[in-house]
């Protein structure tokens, strides 16, 4: 929980909310980008989207009553769900990690309920654009984030405007092939570089060296953890006792990811490469460095190679809702 006491005396404010399938956390930012107050429940998925929505709705009241200002001068919303999005109509669409949910009109039901517009759109989107304006991506005007954790997800940035693309897709750096006929992916094809570099990924081929009767810590670090399975907590630890096989694993890891990030640039030329998520949160730099030394040889355009920033987050949760409030604050004035 955040608060600032500077929120007295502004004229208006809008609320950022980062719907995710564990939790959902709703946070009032002032018009200068400061967040003033946040709040965060369970989302108790498994109970469907009127359950869900209740409580969305009961954690941005608790974001507003904790930050101190007047509800009225509380003016849109901004919220990101996972998975697909029509954000011109406010419609989730069969998000993995929400069961029940189909078709859902999250941001006509949401501004309902709270008496404000509320614009809904991707959660990596919303994410990317809050590491641009406020984050580790500011001064970019092309810019690429990456967000690994279960899955990973990824947002455009092109000439200062997150970008969508044609139907809506655009970003999905998970998705892409890196290894054609490699492991089988959560999306059905093979080889994506989600199931090559995600913390999925990792625990299936920490779960296969195990079984083979590999020496590991991991096994017993992932037994003792509240979740019974691999978190960025049991990977930072593991590295930390210098385990063999989590080493191993996060080499491999890098070198996918650094090869993705080198055809993202020889594609895209940005002038930032963002990598956010847990896995980045729980092992910061010294993680990332290793993806931009396998990444810079592998650019075709190697003069200034060296001056494309290829750098952790800075928000870690506060990316998403900070995001959706800067989305709300755009849209509500168009």
């Amino acid at each position: 929980m955040a608060k600032n006491d500077k929120s007295k005396g502004k004229e208006s404010y809008h609320l950022g909310i980062d719907l995710g399938g564990t939790k959902i956390l709703a946070a009032v930012v002032d018009e200068e980008g400061t967040l003033l107050a946040d709040e965060k429940k369970a989302t108790r998925a498994e109970g469907g989207p009127e359950v869900v929505i209740e409580r969305i709705v009961e954690v941005a009241k608790e974001a507003i009553a904790e930050s101190g200002v007047r509800p009225s001068t509380v003016i849109a919303a901004g919220i990101g769900a996972p998975g697909p999005v029509d954000s011109d109509q406010g419609i989730v669409y069969s998000p993995p990690n929400l069961p029940q949910w189909e078709e859902v009109p999250l941001g006509p039901r949401l501004s309902k309920a709270l008496g404000m517009p509320v614009f809904v759109d991707n959660d990596v989107n919303l994410g990317t654009l809050g590491e641009y304006i406020s984050g580790a991506g500011q001064g970019s005007q092309h810019m690429v984030a990456i967000f690994i954790g279960t899955g990973i997800g990824g947002g455009l940035i092109v000439d200062g405007q997150l970008h969508r693309g044609f139907r809506g897709a655009a970003g999905e750096i998970g998705h892409m092939t890196v290894v054609p006929n490699g492991p089988l992916c959560g999306c059905g094809r093979q080889g994506c570089l989600e199931a090559l570099a995600s913390r999925t990924a990792m625990e299936r081929e920490i779960q296969v060296a195990l079984a083979t009767g590999q020496s590991s810590a991991v096994g017993q670090l992932i037994a003792s953890s509240k979740q019974k399975r691999l978190t960025s907590g049991v990977i930072a630890d593991a590295l930390a006792m210098k385990d063999p096989l989590m080493i191993d694993v996060i080499t491999k890891v890098q070198f996918y990811l650094g090869v993705a990030v080198a055809s993202i640039v020889n594609f895209f030329d940005p002038e930032t490469v963002v990598l956010g998520g847990g896995v980045v949160e729980a092992l910061g730099q010294s993680f990332v460095d290793p993806i931009g030394d396998m990444a810079r040889p592998l650019f075709l355009q190697q003069k200034d190679a060296a001056r494309v920033r290829i750098v952790p987050a800075s928000l870690g949760d506060h990316a998403g809702v900070r995001g959706a409030a800067i989305m709300a604050a755009s849209r509500v004035q168009n």
